[in-house]
């Protein structure tokens, strides 16, 4: 679902606390929703009360926290079985995403991620704008909004390049907290969806992959717990 934007968040292990830690569950299959197979899933909101997941639909139903009645309207908005889950301790969840990144009908790709959480794979990603006015060269009609690439942390870096990917390997200091740089962020169908402001655009994607491999951004580790607020230096070390 489309995230929440914090002025500031205190990093732990697995990143911003309330990441990825709630997901949307088909009772059928068994497997996680992401809007890399349920598209629909972008047009709808998703924030923290307190230690309670918060859900807005399309048409402005507000669902507070899990049980019978939020579950009723997920049902009801998706046309079938599902359940708002908080990730278990010891699961490795389940997702499928389409083969074609340009069909919704290819068959489907299943795959796992980390344990206890929701994360596909790393619990922090850096994006620069000086990337996005990179890939933005890639595709002038494009919509190279940040809200299509979902970053933990977007940095405002100046230039037209794709700064972090020297990153690999390093560790990047951001308020009182540290991550150590993994690898490129390889990018998917979720930032072909169309969402609120955002109409569906599979050229961003295939820009990407004809120009810089597919990827954009960087994932991360956290390697020192700690707060960031916004306006924070950032410095690779």
């Amino acid at each position: 679902m489309q995230g929440e934007r914090l002025d500031v968040a205190e990093l732990g292990d697995r990143g911003v606390p309330g990441d990825r830690r709630w997901g949307v569950r088909d009772l059928a299959s068994g497997k996680v929703l992401s809007a890399k197979r349920e598209g629909r899933l972008l047009q709808a909101e998703a924030r923290l009360d307190g230690d309670r997941p918060l859900v807005r639909l399309p048409d402005g139903t507000e669902l507070a926290g899990m049980g019978r009645a939020t579950d009723a309207a997920l049902t009801g908005w998706l046309g079938s079985e599902v359940s708002l889950v908080e990730a278990e301790p010891d699961e490795r969840p389940r997702y499928e995403m389409p083969i074609d990144f340009e069909d919704d009908g290819s068959p489907l790709y299943e795959f796992g991620s980390s344990v206890g959480t929701f994360h596909d794979s790393s619990p922090v990603h850096l994006l620069t704008t000086a990337s996005l006015r990179a890939a933005r060269a890639l595709h002038r009609e494009g919509a190279w909004d940040e809200r299509r690439f979902r970053p933990t942390v977007l940095i405002d870096v100046a230039g037209t390049d794709f700064v972090e990917d020297a990153w690999v390997g390093a560790e990047v200091a951001a308020g009182s907290a540290r991550f150590r740089v993994r690898r490129p962020c390889d990018r998917c169908v979720m930032t072909t969806r169309a969402q609120p402001g955002l109409p569906r655009d599979l050229d961003v994607l295939r820009s990407l992959t004809r120009a810089h491999e597919g990827s954009l951004g960087v994932l991360a580790s956290v390697a020192v717990g700690g707060e960031i607020t916004l306006g924070d230096e950032v410095t690779v070390l």
